[in-house]
């Protein structure tokens, strides 16, 4: 029976540690037109628009979203255009 060779396998040291990691981008706004298939325009504090989609937890615990709430949306730094919102604010 033949032994099966193990190839050694080299571990890439420039992985960073956990606390060096991309961190997303966490900005306030209010929504101002609900789109189809749970989008959201969102208005930032800053000015810009962003599309956003519901987290996870929002989906899951049926989080309604009007057009005029307040939100928290988590955005990457690579795409500002597109985001996900977090947590809506009470108003």
């Amino acid at each position: 029976m033949a032994k099966k060779n193990k190839k050694n396998v080299v571990q890439d040291d420039s992985t960073l540690p956990n606390d060096d990691r991309m961190v997303a981008l966490e900005l306030f706004g209010k929504v101002e037109e609900a789109l189809p298939g749970t989008l959201f325009r969102i208005n930032t504090e800053h000015g810009h628009n962003v599309l956003c989609t519901l987290s996870g937890k929002m989906r899951m615990n049926h989080i309604r979203i009007l057009p005029g709430d307040q939100v928290t949306i988590e955005v990457s730094p690579y795409d500002l255009s597109r985001g996900r919102i977090m947590w809506r604010q009470k108003s």
